[in-house]
């Protein structure tokens, strides 16, 4: 169920796009970017990505007018970093955006399981369907943390990256730093298979079971695209004991016990 989020191409034939192409492929960057880190400003964006904030605002108009982008409040809108006035708009991908990125093979998927779900003769048809692909992309992530280490923050980070190369635009930002509550939250601005777990929320479950093991540390899924927030995000607590320890914890509890 992991498909990858499709991206405009320099030209059909492999040749310079020319500026119509340009702008295309810039407009998909400035899309691309609002649904990893959104909500974001237009002084944001043009900050991200190296443009004048006059070249983002025309990308913006744009995706807006096709209904691509929506306006929401900033991240730090309860800060006091622009004083009285009204606060900067800033935007996230619309319910349409999110369409543009999805797969053409999103319906047919949705149908094959609600199919699934009602003749397979199975009450958790679909939850070990949904286990069976979390495993695959567990074990083809595996190797990608293990160069990470231990740590779990840099764990994290190799996840957001491995996440992203499939399709999730996928983001780390820590949170509560310095506190007892330290952590990091996993942010994810898209999901090929949104409209299917909407659905199916075994598909979100399953995915979060798996960066628990990925990460060694119980996560949290704190919203989902597929309920309707504009990110998915999971909190990862980097003070937490691992899980391995508190297994073996569990298992020397159980033999000591009468």
């Amino acid at each position: 169920m992991l498909i990858a989020d499709r991206r405009v191409s320099d030209g059909a034939d492999g040749s310079n796009p020319g500026p119509h192409g340009v702008e295309a492929r810039t407009r998909d960057r400035v899309r691309q970017t609002i649904s990893e880190q959104g909500p974001l400003t237009a002084a944001a964006l043009a900050s991200r990505l190296g443009l004048t904030p006059a070249a983002v605002r025309r990308h913006l108009d744009l995706l807006a007018e096709q209904g691509a982008i929506e306006e929401r409040a900033p991240a730090d809108a309860g800060g006091s970093g622009r004083g009285r006035g009204r606060p900067a708009r800033a935007y996230i991908l619309s319910e349409a955006g999110h369409a543009g990125l999805d797969s053409d093979y999103d319906d047919v998927a949705t149908s094959a399981l609600r199919f699934l779900a009602e003749h397979a003769g199975a009450d958790d048809a679909v939850g070990e369907f949904a286990r069976e692909r979390s495993a695959e992309l567990e074990a083809r992530y595996a190797a990608q943390l293990a160069t990470a280490g231990e740590d779990v923050t840099a764990r994290a980070q190799a996840l957001a990256t491995a996440l992203s190369a499939d399709g999730f635009a996928a983001s780390t930002r820590p949170v509560a730093a310095g506190t007892p509550l330290a952590g990091v939250q996993l942010r994810q601005g898209h999901c090929p298979v949104q409209h299917v777990a909407a659905q199916f929320p075994a598909f979100c479950d399953a995915e979060t079971d798996a960066f628990s093991r990925l990460l060694g540390v119980h996560v949290q899924r704190l919203a989902t695209l597929a309920h309707g927030e504009h990110v998915c995000t999971t909190f990862i607590p980097i003070s937490a004991v691992p899980i391995t320890a508190q297994s073996a914890a569990t298992t020397s509890d159980e033999r000591s016990a009468p």
